[in-house]
């Protein structure tokens, strides 16, 4: 009996917290978004260009946004705002990757800054690129290098001049990029103007970030890796093995010469400061994290300057009074017959504008690279639930006419009138990520687009071949991890100076 009074006692309490429970629950709903079909959920909805297509979604459902791709619940996020809150407030929470089938090839995601989680490796490997690459007593060491290798590019562009042939800028660029770093990386390098190495490697640079960035099937339904539907798996094996045969190759050869050598000489470029500090013996960073870490930062760098640069010259040659205004800040800060310096680009005011335009209306890595949540985070009243894939849509906040006047419009002008920068502070204008998962190359990547785009510009006048007009110019986009010019430039070099 007195059991059973109890239970009346404590009967509406129980109740009572069932009705708070269900409520809360409740509450804490997904953030809305297209009702997913059964079993494929919103993949259909991604089309070939999913930048744009959640950009067109997110103007529907709102700029926190749900979508269902397979089994993997996604979050899109379309905002400054909610950017900033997820990759600043609730940066721990999302400072995880979700991992694409692509990137277990190797075991590279065990090794490869970019897809480790923010563990106690991924802080040596960030260390190891902040103190031996991308300190600026390290990129001020290189300078003279940077300046060599974009003489070559000049120089090939002169011998362009005399022959009055279009040339390829992208791939001009590419080259000089890949050979920039492979003497940052490795003293020597890598590819020819003329030779078609260079095409090569452009190819394999260019396939794994296709690979990295289109939709994968089996990213979708993890049941299927095993299968690799779509081959991507098959292909980043080849890419992958190209690459680490170039580097076991130089990595061998450089081993060799260390130990055989008694007089041996560092040549105090990246490689070799990592084998020292390997040979000293208090590195927690071993021969394979290296070998990854160099593909990481050799990919990205390479695939993500040449592609801003080619983009930056082709909204200039899509904008010829940009381009005249360009060249006519370059005149007045350089003179006749000057030189283009590293040192010189915090007065190149309006070139700087010209970037971070680009940088807006082409970004990088439209989605950045996914981030997952760690935990059951919410925000504005919805719950991003833990394990969900976060992509922030950056080619989106680009083109969000509440952000920015005439969004679509080829205005570096607005840059001459706010404050905004693109180094992570700014989340109006993110291309390289903010927070602690910030690309580590941003300082090099700042210096070698403006060290570039500043000598194409000054050095010499471009035309349009077959008479083009500007207005006829394809500015079309590929999707992947980089966004490509669906057409590549072609451009004829005009002797100015």
């Amino acid at each position: 009996m007195d059991c059973y009074l109890v239970f009346l006692l404590i009967l509406p309490f129980v109740w009572a917290s069932i009705r708070v429970l269900n409520f809360k629950l409740a509450s804490q709903t997904l953030p809305p978004g297209p009702k997913p079909f059964p079993i494929i959920g919103n993949i259909l909805q991604l089309s070939n260009l999913p930048h744009q297509a959640l950009a067109k979604l997110s103007k529907t459902y709102g700029p926190l946004m749900t979508l269902k791709l397979g089994s993997i619940t996604t979050i899109v996020i379309s905002s400054p705002n909610l950017a900033k809150e997820a990759l600043q407030r609730h940066d721990q929470a999302f400072s995880s990757r979700s991992i694409p089938d692509m990137a277990h090839v190797f075991d590279h995601h065990k090794f490869s800054m970019a897809w480790l989680p923010t563990n106690s490796k991924w802080k040596n490997l960030r260390k190891a690129c902040a103190t031996q690459i991308f300190a600026t007593q390290r990129l001020d060491a290189t300078q003279a290098l940077r300046q060599t290798k974009v003489q070559e590019l000049l120089n090939h562009v002169n011998k362009s001049c005399k022959s009055g042939a279009p040339i390829d800028i992208g791939r001009l660029v590419f080259t000089t990029v890949l050979n920039s770093i492979s003497n940052t990386f490795f003293s020597m390098d890598l590819a020819q103007y003329d030779s078609s190495l260079s095409q090569e490697f452009r190819d394999l640079v260019c396939g794994l970030a296709d690979e990295a960035g289109r939709p994968n099937i089996a990213d979708y339904f993890p049941a299927l890796r095993l299968i690799d539907p779509q081959g991507v798996r098959k292909r980043t094996s080849i890419y992958f093995t190209k690459l680490f045969g170039i580097f076991d190759g130089i990595f061998n050869q450089r081993l060799q010469l260390r130990a055989s050598s008694e007089g041996f000489k560092a040549n105090n470029d990246v490689l070799d400061s990592f084998l020292s500090l390997i040979e000293e013996g208090n590195s927690e960073i071993s021969l394979i994290d290296i070998k990854h870490l160099l593909l990481d930062l050799f990919l990205a760098g390479i695939d993500t300057t040449s592609s801003t640069v080619e983009w930056a010259m082709a909204v200039l040659l899509h904008n010829p009074i940009k381009m005249a205004k360009a060249r006519d800040e370059l005149d007045e800060v350089l003179g006749k017959g000057g030189h283009v310096q590293e040192s010189d680009i915090s007065k190149f005011h309006y070139l700087q504008a010209i970037v971070k335009e680009t940088f807006r209306l082409h970004p990088l890595v439209p989605f950045l690279i996914p981030h997952k949540a760690e935990t059951n985070i919410e925000i504005c009243g919805f719950i991003v639930p833990k394990n969900a894939q976060i992509l922030i849509n950056v080619w989106a906040m680009g083109r969000d006419s509440s952000i920015w006047q005439n969004p679509n419009l080829f205005m570096p002008e607005r840059f001459l009138e706010q404050d905004i920068d693109f180094k992570g502070r700014d989340f109006e204008l993110i291309p390289f990520g903010a927070g602690r998962r910030i690309c580590p190359g941003l300082p090099l990547a700042n210096r070698m687009v403006h060290l570039m785009l500043a000598s194409l510009v000054y050095y010499s006048a471009w035309k349009l071949p077959d008479e083009m007009r500007p207005e006829h110019m394809d500015m079309g986009e590929t999707f992947g991890l980089t966004l490509h010019r669906e057409v590549p430039l072609r451009a004829i070099p005009i002797k100015s100076l």
